[in-house]
Formats: structure tokens, C-alpha cells, sequence
């Protein structure tokens, strides 16, 4: 918590413990996840350790713009913007963006790379978190969710945003 707290530059972000605890109740299939990365022994802690710290990080709670300030990291190749603090090298950052193009919105990051053309974050509260290399990151939210687990108008407020900035990974 402290680390996104730094990131985002505020100290009233926290969990929703009602959305953690939602998450554990319904969260079958993270739990078989994590069941079956321990089985092949990539996974050294505790399972049910691992399942809690998931949970609260679903259930992290905070702004829009305190979202878009937490990746910026990400669009500046690993450096803080201002503080050119190193939070991971280069090729990191680059291997994050990668994996967030490519599954940061779940079964729907096809889709999200044709129509956004960012690498992006979805969350369960209706957050996505998007970025540009080398330009920006951006955030929306809008808590109606569509069948795939995202932000609806979230993913079309993204999608009119490149389409008409031209601003795109593509």
C-alpha cells in the first residue's frame, strides 16, 4: 500500500474490505489458479497468503487521477517522472506493458489492443488504467461492468480517446 501511496503522490488511498472479502467468496478460479502454479511449484508462499494480498489488491480503493499517476512509471520506461526514481529496469517495463496489451483486460485484450491501441489494467471497480510510451498515462472509471469484467464505458471513453488524438502504441 505504501508503494502505490508513493506512486499516486497520496496518503488516503486503502482497501475496500467489502470487495475483498466479495472477491474471496467469488474467486474460484483465482483460487484454482493459484492452486495449480503451487502444483508446478512457481509459487512458493502460501497459497491462501498469496489468494489475500490478491483480494486486497482488487480492492484497492482511490481516484482516477490517483490511478493514472500510480502507472506513469510504466510510460516513462520504468522512472518516476520528476524524481527519476528507478521503480523497475527498462526491459521490466517493457515486459509489463507487454503483458498488459496483451491480458491486463482479461478475456476482452484483443479487443482492448484493435479498438484502444494502449497497453491497459482493468479492475473490477470499473477502472482502467492505460499508458503511451513515452507520452502518458490515463485512467478512467465507470463501474458498470460488461460481460468480460470491463469498464463499458470505460473501454469506449479509451477507444474515442485514441481515435481522436491519433495517440495509439500503433
Amino acid at each position: 500500500m505504501s508503494f502505490v501511496k508513493k506512486l499516486s503522490g497520496s496518503d488516503t488511498i486503502s482497501y475496500d474490505e467489502n470487495i475483498a472479502q466479495s472477491e474471496r467468496e467469488n474467486g474460484y478460479t483465482n483460487a484454482a489458479l493459484v492452486n495449480y502454479l503451487k502444483s508446478h511449484s512457481n509459487i512458493k508462499n502460501d497459497v491462501e497468503e498469496v489468494l489475500d494480498l490478491y483480494f486486497h489488491h482488487c480492492s484497492i480503493t482511490m481516484t482516477v487521477s490517483e490511478l493514472s499517476k500510480s502507472f506513469l512509471f510504466l510510460s516513462n520506461h520504468g522512472l518516476v517522472p520528476g524524481s527519476q526514481k528507478r521503480i523497475l529496469t527498462e526491459s521490466q517495463a517493457k515486459r509489463i506493458n507487454a503483458l498488459m496489451l496483451s491480458c491486463g483486460t482479461y478475456d476482452e485484450a484483443g479487443d482492448f489492443a484493435y479498438l484502444v491501441g494502449m497497453p491497459g489494467k482493468s479492475g473490477v471497480g470499473g477502472g482502467i488504467a492505460a499508458i503511451i510510451p513515452n507520452e502518458l498515462s490515463v485512467a478512467v472509471w465507470s463501474p458498470a461492468l460488461n460481460k468480460k469484467g470491463n469498464s463499458l464505458a470505460g473501454m469506449k471513453a479509451l477507444e474515442l480517446f485514441t481515435s481522436k488524438t491519433g495517440m495509439s502504441i500503433f
